[in-house]
């Protein structure tokens, strides 16, 4: 009798394991049949509200009160001066750009007249030296001599 009732102990303990473990695994797709779909729309619509809001507060302070988020680089000297010699620079810069067109506007003109076949250039005087005797023209003449390179003998 010992024995039986040690023998029923035992299943009942083997089918309650048995149990509990198949209750641990987790079918998910019995409980997303289950899921609404207007609370995930809903958890959405929230979630896309508190974004917008959150940027727009920020955007604001950036904006209106940019003191209290952002620290005051004025105190910091060698970067302030640093920004300020760059915007120096940039501004010479600047108008030193803007003296060239100016410069240039002319010549550009003239090139562009000269690729379009319209030379409205004024014409050439030329000098020529006004000399009592005869007029004696030197011409020189460059040629460009090709030396033969000698081989190394190997």
């Amino acid at each position: 009798m010992k024995t039986a009732v040690a023998l029923l102990l035992l299943a009942t303990l083997c089918a309650a394991v048995k149990r509990k473990r198949q209750q641990s695994e987790w079918d998910y797709r019995v409980d997303a049949e289950k899921v609404s779909l207007k609370g995930c729309a809903n958890l959405t619509t929230v979630l896309d509200n508190w974004k917008f809001a959150i940027m727009t507060q920020v955007k604001d302070l950036l904006l209106h009160d940019h003191h209290t988020v952002l620290p005051d680089y004025g105190r910091i000297q060698p970067l302030s001066e640093a920004l300020g010699d760059l915007f120096k620079e940039f501004n010479a810069l600047k108008e030193r750009l803007g003296e060239l067109t100016t410069k240039f506007d002319g010549i550009e003109g003239f090139v562009d007249d000269m690729r379009a076949g319209r030379g409205s250039s004024p014409p050439r005087q030329e000098r020529h030296p006004q000399s009592k005797g005869p007029t004696i023209r030197k011409r020189v003449v460059v040629q460009r001599l090709k030396k033969p390179v000698k081989k190394p003998e190997a």
